[in-house]
């Protein structure tokens, strides 16, 4: 191996420090080469070794009575009865989306399957998270187009619906969107296949696409901050295939019917890199690899190149020895390239060879497990105390409601998402019961009468203004979500999304945010099973809102009990379970009538939470609730109107009369107060849903009736402030929030 001299600029080049270099120095015993240290820049980049974020990482809860697969593998599995699984995770495509927002969301989408069938588990749903600048900006509107064309092709190609998600749009995330997507599939409990390299001798595989240039060094790049050259980095954006991937899913379940696979793994961030010496360390063994054998597409590839490519559908495989010739009659059956490249070895190392002659060799556990783990200093930013002081008394009350409710519905955080998801096949494969537009989408469990409900979600504002309360109330809205659809969360998947963690400020968010993950999944219990970080999300130093999005998984036990968010008949009562409170701070109703992002916001009683939850399901699964909406952005109005207009079939207004009881008229109808769900429930069984809440210890009040064409929300005044009232056509209602989103890009 030729030894490499390593100046400055090359270990700035690789994203590498000194004390880490000394430290490659150490574990080596000398000098590495270029392929060496390329490898270790890969490996040790926050985006593969989670070094600033692992140490904390450690304290969210991960086991539980149904935890079948936790953190560490590719996929998070939780038994869902019946011999079956429910495997799923989270992940980030941040940095690419934004260089190239098409092949940046379809590569994400189609990593994030790989994941999944990768664990032996069909995929068959997907979720999206995304984070947008304001649709008023140019570049905004392209990156939107951009992101959801690529994650329909993908999805839409892959015969895999996309059944859900959310949508933020917001000037902070202009320079930066988030791309986060979410995949679940569905694997017999006793054929979870792991990412292990067992069985001295036993060969090792590559099968699926060749392998080109595209996506060296994407993940170092995607553990960089970004600055006005971002657009020079088009080059590490993977280019992916939904074809192939599709024939990829189609051999590997092929593969996993059988009994030839020891171990399994696809190549993602680092390429071949990763896949080599994560499969050996977690078992403590060594790889050795014949590059001359590796598929290409391109001539004259170095080694350098060949391990850290990120070009897309490929996978690495370890197989009984002797069964060489069966795997690769199914892999050419599939129409997909296929060579076995080496073979398991006890030394424990990963060991890189080119035509015979030694061009790597490094110990796997170094490069997996052994990189560098960072406390990093935190500290609450000076301006944390300007950003939760919020007067209430210098803030005037809301004046003409109707206005006020228009406004936020013509807000595209509020508005309906119809626009994105009308681009998603989210019928395909016939399992889809609810499809996007309610609280939680559910699909069915074939061969059985379960469902699952999914649901993603987080508040960025929340958890800049306070990131224990923000990151706990991601926890407790997603699960509220899944408890309106009648579902027992069972699991959750995480994809942390922070700036530069080399800021305290932003290491201070990052802890607290895993602090308020860890209590409130305590609280509900419901583990944390697989997830993910992506950090330096900032460019020219301006970071993110602090994101740590949520995805969620929910069980219901009899699928022909799910419910939606939309009212069902006329003449049914409208229940409002919890209670509300003048919580203003970190609203979008503050920040929409009176530009402000500012406050505290509203602080979450976990106690609460769970019995408004599980008084919530209990109704649902006695078969007493027509229709169950929690309220959220834009506060009870919101939902009120939402209940009305977001159903496919007949819209049904609504009548409701509502007491300020001392309450400012602004916080009563647009505040978002937490644990609240409203209920629709058929007349003749009002008293029983009501007391059903009280003796549960959950605040229960009748508010409205469902019917008429129009929304009439009467507010009653108290000695405090005069009454106002809500009075607008369903029509008025619909032509702002369901036509927002097409209006501001030109398309209404």
């Amino acid at each position: 191996m030729n030894a490499l001299v390593i100046t400055k600029a090359i270990l700035e080049q690789h994203k590498l420090s000194d004390d880490e270099y000394k430290k490659i120095l150490e574990i080596l015993g000398r000098e590495p080469n270029w392929t060496e240290l390329g490898m270790f820049s890969a490996m040790w980049s926050e985006h593969c070794s989670y070094k600033s974020s692992r140490i904390h990482l450690k304290k969210l809860p991960t086991t539980g009575p149904r935890v079948v697969q936790g953190p560490g593998e590719n996929a998070g599995a939780v038994d869902i009865g019946d011999g079956l699984c429910a495997v799923f995770k989270m992940e980030s495509h941040n940095h690419p989306s934004f260089i190239e927002p098409y092949q940046g969301a379809a590569t994400g989408v189609g990593g994030i399957l790989r994941d999944i069938f990768t664990m032996g588990a069909r995929p068959i749903a997907l979720l999206n998270s995304l984070r947008f600048g304001g649709l008023d900006n140019a570049n905004t509107r392209h990156l939107l187009k951009g992101v959801v064309s690529g994650i329909a092709g993908y999805g839409n190609c892959m015969g895999v619906p996309t059944v859900g998600g959310e949508i933020v749009f917001n000037d902070i995330y202009a320079l930066n969107p988030l791309v986060n997507v979410f995949c679940l599939g569905i694997a017999k409990k006793d054929k979870i296949f792991l990412g292990k390299a067992a069985g001295v001798g036993n060969p090792v595989i590559y099968f699926g696409s060749k392998t080109g240039r595209d996506g060296i060094h994407g993940a170092t790049m995607a553990s960089d901050s970004f600055d006005e050259q971002a657009a020079q980095k088009r080059p590490t954006v993977q280019v992916g295939d939904p074809f192939t991937e599709k024939l990829l899913l189609e051999a590997c379940l092929e593969l996993m019917a059988g009994d030839c696979l020891v171990g399994i793994q696809d190549m993602g961030a680092a390429g071949l890199t990763s896949s080599a010496c994560e499969m050996a360390s977690r078992e403590g063994t060594g790889v050795e690899l014949e590059l001359a054998d590796v598929p290409r597409r391109e001539p004259g590839m170095t080694p350098y190149e060949i391990m850290l490519s990120e070009s897309q559908e490929r996978m690495l495989m370890v197989v009984k020895a002797g069964r060489e010739d069966e795997v690769i009659k199914i892999c050419r059956k599939w129409d997909l390239d296929v060579a076995v490249i080496g073979r398991v070895t006890d030394t424990g190392k990963v060991v890189l060879k080119e035509n015979g002659q030694m061009v790597a060799e490094i110990p796997a556990k170094a490069l997996a497990d052994d990189g560098p783990r960072y406390d990093r200093p935190s500290a609450p930013p000076a301006y944390q105390e300007m950003l939760q002081a919020l007067n209430h008394d210098a803030l005037p009350d809301v004046k003409d409601v109707n206005a006020a409710l228009l406004a936020l519905l013509d807000s595209p955080t509020i508005a309906s998402k119809r626009w994105v998801y009308e681009q998603y096949d989210h019928m395909v494969r016939t399992n889809t019961m609810v499809r996007p537009g309610s609280d939680a989408a559910v699909v069915r469990v074939k061969g059985t009468n379960k469902a699952l409900a999914l649901s993603v979600d987080c508040n960025g504002r929340y958890c800049l203004l306070n990131p224990y309360e923000g990151a706990k109330i991601a926890i407790a809205e997603c699960a509220r979500n899944l408890a309106c659809s009648g579902a027992q969360p069972i699991g959750v998947t995480d994809c942390l999304n922070f700036g530069n963690p080399q800021r305290p400020e932003v290491m201070w968010q990052f802890v607290l945010a895993i602090e308020g993950l860890k209590d409130a999944c305590e609280a509900l219990n419901v583990p944390i099973v697989s997830g993910n970080v992506s950090l330096y999300n900032e460019t020219n130093d301006l970071s993110i809102y602090p994101t740590p999005m949520i995805g969620m998984v929910g069980l219901i036990e009899d699928a022909d009990r799910a419910v939606t968010q939309w009212f069902k008949e006329s003449g049914d009562v409208i229940i409002l379970l919890g209670q509300t409170r003048e919580d203003l701070g970190g609203t979008e109703y503050l920040k929409v009538l009176h530009h402000r992002e500012q406050g505290s916001p509203p602080l979450l009683s976990l106690e609460t939470e769970k019995a408004v939850q599980a008084c919530t399901i209990r109704l649902i699964r006695d078969g007493l609730v027509q229709s169950a909406h929690d309220c959220s952005d834009g506060g009870l109005a919101v939902a009120l109107t939402e209940c009305c207009i977001s159903g496919s079939a007949e819209q049904l207004g609504a009548v409701v009369q509502l007491p300020l009881d001392g309450l400012r008229r602004d916080a009563l109808l647009f505040g978002e107060s937490q644990s609240r769900i409203l209920l629709s429930v058929k007349a003749e069984l009002a008293e029983r849903v009501l007391n059903a809440a009280w003796e549960a210890g959950v605040h229960a009040a009748r508010i409205g009736t469902v019917g008429g064409a129009r929304l009439v929300i009467q507010v009653d005044g108290d000695q405090r402030a005069a009454g106002c009232k809500i009075d607008l056509e369903l029509t008025a209602l619909y032509a702002h929030w369901g036509l927002a989103i097409p209006r501001a890009l030109g398309q209404d």
